[in-house]
């Protein structure tokens, strides 16, 4: 059993890299703008489907710094597509919220994305569509287990 497990370890460690990378190079080159660097991306992300979280919720979610994420969280203020909300309660704390324009944007790299690979799945069999299908469900629990796991 564990030479199946080694074996599909060792092909995920060499495959979703690769199909990250092909993934992002389709959208940096389908973009009308400058792509966002990956943890900016990351952030925006998070806050969006976390709204309203804190630096320190981010900086933990993400596995970051909290001192990067605050520099991020500038950078991304400024380019007017992160806001910060004083909490009102502790003048200390920001609660974070993607604007408009953060949405559009994160909408427009999730359908460059779906659109990519969706292209891409057309071109296999049946049986790899439908082997990919069965497997999205333990790829998801695969992520949890590494998020939830991680250090």
């Amino acid at each position: 059993m564990s030479q199946g497990v080694d074996h599909v370890a060792a092909g995920l460690v060499a495959c979703l890299p690769a199909l990250n990378r092909y993934v992002k190079q389709g959208i940096d080159r389908e973009l009308p703008y400058p792509a966002l660097p990956e943890r900016q991306l990351a952030l925006l992300q998070y806050v969006a489907e976390h709204d309203g979280a804190t630096v320190h919720q981010a900086s933990e979610a993400l596995r970051m710094m909290p001192n990067n994420v605050s520099a991020l969280v500038t950078r991304l203020t400024e380019a007017g597509l992160l806001e910060r909300h004083r909490d009102d309660t502790d003048k200390r704390v920001a609660h974070l919220r993607v604007t408009a324009k953060s949405r559009q944007r994160i909408g427009e790299v999730e359908n460059i994305a779906a659109t990519q690979l969706a292209s891409a799945l057309r071109t296999l069999t049946d049986g790899d569509r439908d082997a990919l299908g069965s497997a999205l469900g333990a790829l998801e629990a695969l992520t949890r287990h590494l998020r939830d796991h991680s250090a």
